[in-house]
């Protein structure tokens, strides 16, 4: 249930992170921001930023975007995968989505899930989360299977997998928030648009 009327902005093209939002009650407008994210992260990498702060610096370089040309709550997120500190990028083509997963085969990694909301060209608030994920021993041959069923949905995704779809199968363990899982925090998302009156409390 919203309270005022302020619009909130997704300065995103991803339709999980919509649908999550929608479900919640959340209509939200998307506009796709203008950011060379590859750029920003040879930039970032270089200077040895962590994993997190990569993740957090690209939600805010998209929130402030948006909001440099659109009045009202911007949101933007960014999320990385983090394995003993090497970062994964959204796999290039099937191939790479394959090595992907053999990497993460038998071993956890973090999810940097950042999330940052800016008005007026500034940013107002931002939180970080950090679900932890273990992945079972993956055989050749399932990967083979997994990848050549799930298909080109992959290449959206960190890691390579859809956890909200086949992706579960992957799996052993899972420590965290399912909403962070799927790139939305959505729960200190809900309780901040609440101290703004976007919700009733």
């Amino acid at each position: 249930m919203r309270g005022s009327a302020h619009e909130i902005i997704l300065a995103s093209g991803s339709a999980a992170r919509r649908k999550v939002l929608t479900d919640a009650g959340i209509p939200a407008v998307s506009i796709k921001p203008n950011v060379d994210e590859d750029a920003l992260k040879q930039n970032m990498r270089r200077n040895n930023l962590s994993v997190a702060e990569q993740a957090m610096k690209l939600a805010e370089a998209k929130a402030l975007e948006v909001s440099e040309r659109q009045a009202g709550l911007i949101l933007a997120g960014d999320q990385m995968l983090n394995l003993d500190g090497r970062a994964f990028d959204k796999p290039k083509d099937l191939d790479e989505a394959k090595s992907h997963l053999r990497a993460l085969s038998g071993r956890s990694h973090t999810l940097e899930t950042a999330i940052i909301i800016a008005e007026d060209g500034k940013p107002v608030w931002q939180h970080l989360s950090q679900p932890k994920l273990r992945v079972r021993d993956l055989s050749d041959t399932f990967i083979d299977a997994y990848v050549e069923t799930a298909g080109d949905v992959l290449l959206s995704t960190v890691g390579a997998y859809q956890f909200e779809g086949l992706g579960a199968q992957i799996f052993s363990r899972i420590e965290g928030d399912f909403f962070s899982i799927l790139g939305m925090p959505l729960l200190p998302l809900l309780d901040y648009l609440r101290t703004r009156g976007v919700l009733l409390t």
